[in-house]
């Protein structure tokens, strides 16, 4: 009998588990909240054909722009990227840490490229592509503001 209780507990925890992480990855694929206008009037125009994107952030060489971009790069991720990544680009384990982005150029082409195409695996949407909704000055905004969120 005893080996029966263990046998039971045993099935019980692993269809805990099943359903703790069917939860989670449906939470982390929920991605029906279209993406959030923001005002980037203040930043110099850099281009905004979809078929022509920069994969350098054309803000960080100019330090008043880039101080600019990284305000509104804050306001940006607050409204459309911190609902997955969390307040401050604090993630709570499951999505990518933001602040683990390489800074500078080094992480500037992986970041334009999830922002625009987003990440797909098997069917399931991990990150909407926000690009082509919200722009290139609102991406080198968020970006901008994620240099200051860097930690090693």
């Amino acid at each position: 009998m005893n080996m029966f209780n263990r046998l039971k507990g045993r099935l019980l925890f692993a269809s805990l588990a099943l359903a703790a992480g069917s939860i989670a990855s449906s939470l982390w694929a929920q991605v029906d909240v279209p993406p959030q206008p923001v005002d980037t009037s203040d930043l110099p125009d850099i281009g905004q054909s979809n078929d022509a994107w920069i994969i350098q952030n054309p803000y960080r060489s100019d330090p008043s722009v880039y101080a600019t971009a990284q305000r509104i790069g804050k306001i940006a991720f607050e409204q459309n990227c911190a609902r997955c990544h969390g307040p401050n680009a604090v993630s709570a384990g499951i999505i990518p840490d933001l602040r683990r982005l390489d800074v500078g150029v080094a992480g500037d082409e992986w970041f334009i490229t999830r922002y625009r195409h987003g990440l797909k695996r098997d069917g399931k949407v991990f990150m909407p592509p926000i690009g082509g909704a919200l722009g290139q000055k609102t991406g080198w905004a968020i970006r901008s503001w994620l240099d200051t969120r860097h930690e090693d």
